[in-house]
């Protein structure tokens, strides 16, 4: 279980990264992160090994399982993965990958009551709600952060319900992939 006293991959204190903003306003950078592989370590729990392309694969694959939670119809942004080092880990041997996307309904009431359907039916697909509340914002917004061990990634989906296009903004990001003998780490 990730909420035995480990750091979770996302933190409730993110901050927004250079990197992460130049691919998406919804992007941060984890700090002190993550599914920690014991109560003594910081670096995230290990995803496996991989080639970056692969484990980009892999995250847009649980971004897609996602969506299909969401259960309503709109529209998802094509907003690409990245690559990011994974704490205080050898950063040409590992990696973390995080994916942020958007996702606009086709009708604005169609959100009506969308976190908390995403809090009960993720843990059905093997989901650990670990945080679940308003943020800090102005607006207050609904958020919802959860885990999940067996496909080593985590979420963040944040509900923006005021403004003029309400939307839900997720950011996916998996464990620590190491690269396989050989291999270095392809950033984009």
């Amino acid at each position: 279980m990730l909420r035995t006293g480990r750091p979770r991959l996302l933190d409730v204190k993110t901050r927004l990264g250079a990197q992460a903003f130049l691919v998406s306003t919804a992007l941060a950078t984890f700090t002190g992160c993550s599914m920690a592989d014991d109560k003594n370590s910081n670096p995230p729990l290990s995803a496996g090994t991989s080639t970056s392309r692969e484990a980009v694969e892999t995250t847009k694959k649980v971004s897609s399982e996602l969506y299909d939670l969401i259960g309503i119809k709109g529209e998802a942004s094509n907003s690409g993965a990245g690559v990011t080092e994974c704490g205080n880990k050898d950063p040409d041997k590992y990696f973390q990958i995080f994916h942020p996307w958007s996702f606009t309904p086709a009708s604005v009431d169609q959100l009506d009551g969308v976190m908390e359907r995403l809090k009960e039916e993720l843990p059905k697909h093997g989901w650990k709600v670990v945080e679940y509340g308003p943020n800090t914002s102005k607006n207050k917004s609904m958020q919802l952060t959860a885990d999940n061990d067996k496909k080593k990634h985590s979420v963040k989906i944040t509900h923006f319900a005021k403004g003029k296009t309400p939307s839900l903004n997720l950011m996916v990001v998996s464990g620590c992939y190491q690269v396989p003998d050989g291999e270095k780490v392809d950033r984009f």
